[in-house]
């Protein structure tokens, strides 16, 4: 827990509209086991300064109105599409004495041997990984060091990692978290670049083909005879009328 920080919040209606002007605060919500929703709005700068530090895997505190101190974690965040700023905010209040559950981000360190020296290419399988423990034994990140991968038979997995044995993994511990693949010879190079040739001609052939002239022809033939035929009973329409 990074007690040191602490984020302010201010309480807010419900379907009040923000200002279009108001770019300095965004809208968030408050809620947890056993406690009514609470709507807040919290300054954009004072927000991503903490979520740089906490992700959603720290527990930190969220000042009410400057007295009410609850702990939370960033449960999530909305960003812009556009310009990626923040625009929406959940806060998840926690028990100190009850377990939860939480994504924490992996951090990769290190330098693998066979991508250095035998020009492989490393392959991260999993960017997080949901944990249970109290949330002060939530860990910031869980760090793997890659360097450990000296040959393209070596893998890094789950139940590799280091981790305190007050935090449970909840992913199967047989789970690949990296390795290193071996880089194509040329052959296989020259391969590749084959099929993909192959491929988009094949998407070509499908978009740009056309018709055969035997196809045309039978059609325009039978776009005439049944022009004909239509005049020849409007013909004999018309005669009768007379």
């Amino acid at each position: 827990m990074t007690s040191a920080l602490i984020l302010d919040a201010t309480k807010r209606e419900k379907n009040k509209k923000k200002s279009k002007r108001d770019k300095e605060t965004i809208p968030a919500v408050l809620y947890g086991k056993g406690i009514e929703n609470i709507l807040v709005r919290i300054k954009n700068k004072d927000f991503q300064d903490i979520y740089s530090q906490v992700g959603e895997s720290t527990v930190f505190k969220l000042s009410l109105e400057g007295k009410d101190e609850r702990n939370v974690i960033v449960k999530e965040a909305q960003r812009d599409i556009l310009d990626g700023r923040p625009i929406h905010a959940d806060f998840y209040q926690v028990r100190m004495d009850e377990e939860i559950e939480a994504m924490v981000e992996v951090e990769f360190i290190g330098e693998a041997p066979t991508v250095k020296d035998l020009g492989g290419v490393l392959v991260k399988n999993v960017d997080e990984i949901e944990v249970k423990c109290l949330p002060g034994d939530l860990p910031p990140k869980i760090v793997v060091d890659v360097s450990r991968l000296k040959t393209f038979d070596d893998y890094i997995y789950v139940k590799d990692l280091k981790i305190s044995k007050k935090v449970e993994l909840l992913i199967d511990p047989e789970t690949v978290v990296a390795m290193v693949s071996p880089p194509r010879s040329e052959e296989e190079l020259a391969e590749l670049e084959t099929e993909v040739k192959e491929d988009v001609a094949q998407v070509e052939g499908v978009v740009k083909e056309e018709k055969p002239e035997e196809e045309k022809g039978a059609e325009a033939e039978a776009k005439e005879e049944k022009e004909g035929k239509e005049k020849e009973e409007k013909g004999k329409e018309d005669e009768k009328k007379q």
